[in-house]
């Protein structure tokens, strides 16, 4: 538990760096369940042409995460100048990290970034937080459900907002209960026994209410592992709070696709046109200077 020290995140707890990367623990001393620590790394452009940043939450179905949605992303962001920050949240697979830890992991992430704006040369409010998949779900629960839960208001860090300015989401998981949409290992593995008792309640498309931060997302229409429904019902509740929402629909793809960089497949030739989007949409929302 967090001890009541006061303290600078970014001075303390270095846990790998090089060149490009500097990864910290979020907390000095790990509030919950803490069979796995998690951390932030900062992905710093050597060039700027925004004073934006982007919180990044990679998938992996709350079981795991996936590299090429943490790091692939951040490295793509970093190439069209902006600042990015890839969260290892807790998960099930290193020990029994339930809701809310996952939760609590994301708000730190967003505190922590919004803290340390000025060091990083950008405006805390232009945050926008990143997810695929599960990752996905993650990033929409953190824009969408505002309770109070355990462990917060331990420090400075933490009179931030944690609410993010804006979402990015890869083929979210966002439904949680509901026969042919939801992804039930994702619910399962973030509420275990409870499964049933919290999924509705931590389905964004069923909380999003008026304010919710405005929204990019994209998914394949064949994706076999998260049904687009999860996407087109989160938008459309969007649309009906009045938050601005862009939504872009491939064919064809299967799942996890990230950067679709993947210059054999002729699929994801076309699926990977979704990051010009994303570069013309954070442009068109004032986030980045083309």
């Amino acid at each position: 538990m967090y001890n009541g020290t006061d303290y600078e995140m970014f001075q303390i707890n270095p846990i790998k760096e090089d060149i490009k990367l500097k990864e910290y623990n979020l907390w000095e001393q790990t509030p919950g369940d803490c069979y796995e620590i998690p951390t932030i790394a900062e992905y710093i452009p050597e060039e700027k042409k925004s004073d934006a940043a982007v919180v990044i939450l990679p998938g992996g179905g709350y079981w795991g995460k996936a590299e090429h949605e943490g790091r692939g992303y951040s490295e793509f962001l970093n190439a069209a100048g902006i600042c990015a920050f890839v969260v290892q949240y807790r998960t099930v697979s290193a020990g029994p990290h339930r809701f809310p830890l996952p939760l609590l992991d994301a708000r730190r992430a967003v505190r922590t970034v919004r803290y340390n704006a000025e060091k990083y040369g950008i405006d805390k409010n232009k945050i926008a937080i990143m997810g695929s998949s599960a990752g996905g779900h993650l990033a929409a629960l953190t824009s969408t459900y505002y309770k109070p839960i355990d462990f917060e208001g331990v420090d400075e860090i933490d009179k931030e907002d944690f609410i993010p300015n804006a979402q990015i989401l890869c083929y979210p998981v966002i439904s949680l209960l509901g026969k042919g949409i939801a992804h039930l290992g994702s619910g399962r593995n973030l509420l275990g026994d409870r499964h049933a008792e919290l999924g509705e309640e931590l389905s964004p498309d069923l909380i999003a209410e008026p304010g919710t931060p405005q929204a990019f997302i994209w998914h394949t229409s064949a994706d076999p592992g998260v049904p687009v429904f999860n996407s087109l019902n989160y938008a459309s509740r969007l649309h009906a709070v009045g938050t601005d929402v862009e939504l872009h629909l491939y064919p064809r793809g299967g799942h996890g696709l990230g950067l679709a960089n993947r210059s054999d497949d002729p699929d994801c030739r076309h699926v990977s046109l979704w990051t010009d989007s994303l570069l013309k949409w954070l442009a068109y929302i004032g986030y980045l200077t083309v």
